[in-house]
């Protein structure tokens, strides 16, 4: 016999298919489960929840429609891009609708005097790329996912990539923003100046994990091909001195378009899967990109290559041509799926740390896992202190998915205690919900519901994500004394 709570969401259900079948057409809207299936989870694979529709829109119109339906009946609303995220941004709301931004795939203009690309946001990150490529201009934020991640997807998140070290994170690389608030308004925020009116609302929408607007639209900056770039790998016998030897580069004046680091099991296993050229005997390597004219580049590299023997590298390799320097990137954006094939599952966080503390950091990281008893693989965005630790795991085995949270939230927090963040560029949806409360104070948390209470005062967009309840902070630091575990900023168990 079903359950009240299974007739009342089969109640809701009806009654909201109903409405928006009226309105939208028969195939932008899933009812069936196996149709929604592919959406009851996004990269964060661990947590799946189907939800009580699906809408498909491809116009502002139908997606304004879906908005005035779910706020007429009281339904929560999650949008969602290409699914790739990995901190359950787009996870679905069991009582609500997801809706999916997937047909709004159209790059509208790219503008070559005045260097941008205005694109919706179902448009894959590669491709704002590839069809500026003629132009000699390109978009510089590159997640490892940009052949399949969406650029709504990167505003939500604020998703950065091996080049944001020189060239900032996606808040760095966008102009204009045209968003949905939850009553229909059509707002546009930015500008065709680089300085546009009023409050900075281009900066706030980027990042905010679609819980104040539904972007429809983006402008975003294309830049020059450099003239010339080029890739330093080193090979390190200790992952410490691998570290130190970030900061020394970035000590010494030197801005690399990329700058970043693999521990030995994460390089094994990207060489193996994309036969880079790695040196699979190192404990840690760095892939240090130089670029600019060629003249810059020339001296960079020497000068990259002098801090490198000081810091004891055990070799250094500049890359010939540009099939090897695409091969050494290669290596580097495979690591995910590579590392993906030493465990049955593996947990990827997104920390970001002050770049003098990363030997100890990894040190302290390297205790845990012993610890805990789960491997880990360290691949980073070394120049700017951002980590991605990839725990392994079994998920067949349901006391390993409960430590490896764990041992997650402690190199969250311990990102914190050295004075970082939670998150660099992955968000925080619900994989760090918790550690909000140790980022932030509740004077903060309570600015952060009054803003989303400006934007969507039924709080109706993706509800439960982000920003934690000052309720759900209190039953979080009582467990961390309960369970014995010390507040921080302390750092003895560390």
């Amino acid at each position: 016999m079903p359950s009240a709570t299974h007739t009342s969401a089969s109640h809701t259900r009806h009654r909201l298919s109903s409405a928006l079948r009226e309105l939208l057409p028969p195939a932008a809207l899933l009812c069936d489960a196996e149709e929604m299936r592919p959406y009851e989870c996004d990269g964060l694979s661990a947590y799946r929840e189907l939800p009580l529709l699906v809408a498909l829109p491809d116009t502002i119109d139908q997606i304004r429609a879906v908005l005035a339906v779910c706020r007429e009946y009281g339904v929560p609303v999650v949008a969602r891009g290409a699914g790739t995220g990995l901190s359950g941004g787009a996870l679905p709301n069991a009582d609500g609708v997801l809706l999916s931004l997937a047909r709004f795939n159209r790059i509208l203009e790219i503008d070559e005097h005045n260097r941008t690309a205005r694109v919706q946001p179902g448009v894959r990150n590669l491709a704002i790329s590839q069809a500026a490529a003629p132009l000699g201009l390109y978009y510089a934020p590159d997640p490892s996912s940009q052949i399949a991640c969406s650029i709504g997807g990167n505003v939500a998140e604020n998703a950065g990539g091996v080049h944001c070290l020189k060239y900032g994170l996606t808040v760095h690389n966008i102009q204009a923003l045209t968003f949905l608030t939850i009553e229909g308004d059509l707002i546009s925020v930015g500008g065709a100046a680089l300085d546009a009116p009023g409050y900075d609302l281009l900066a706030l929408m980027t990042g905010s994990e679609g819980m104040l607007g539904i972007i429809v639209e983006i402008v975003v900056k294309l830049l020059p091909r450099p003239e010339r770039a080029q890739v330093v790998l080193a090979a390190f016998n200790d992952i410490a001195k691998a570290g130190a030897a970030v900061a020394a580069i970035i000590g010494a004046g030197i801005v690399p378009a990329g700058l970043e680091m693999m521990d030995g099991l994460a390089l094994r296993a990207a060489e193996e899967f994309v036969h880079a050229g790695y040196p699979t005997d190192a404990a840690a390597i760095l892939l240090c990109e130089l670029d600019g004219i060629n003249e810059e580049v020339s001296e960079r590299i020497l000068q990259v290559r002098d801090v490198l023997n000081r810091c004891g590298a055990t070799a250094i390799r500049t890359a010939r041509d540009e099939n090897e320097h695409a091969l050494l990137w290669a290596g580097r954006k495979a690591a995910f799926p590579a590392v993906g094939r030493l465990a049955p599952d593996y947990y990827c966080m997104d920390g970001t740390i002050p770049r003098g503390r990363l030997p100890e950091v990894l040190e302290k990281i390297e205790k845990m896992s012993g610890r805990f008893g789960l491997a880990v693989a360290n691949v980073f965005h070394a120049g700017d202190g951002n980590l991605h630790p990839l725990i392994l795991y079994d998920a067949n085995r349901p006391e390993e998915l409960e430590l490896a949270e764990r041992f997650g939230g402690e190199i969250l927090e311990l990102c914190v205690a050295v004075g970082g963040t939670i998150t660099g560029e992955h968000g925080v949806g619900i994989e760090k919900i918790d550690q909000m409360c140790v980022q932030f104070p509740a004077p903060a948390l309570e600015q952060f519901h009054a803003l989303k209470r400006a934007f969507d005062p039924c709080g109706l967009l993706n509800p439960g994500k982000a920003v934690p309840t000052l309720h759900r902070c209190a039953e979080f630091g009582a467990m961390h004394v309960h369970g014995g575990r010390l507040p921080f900023p302390e750092l003895e168990r560390f």
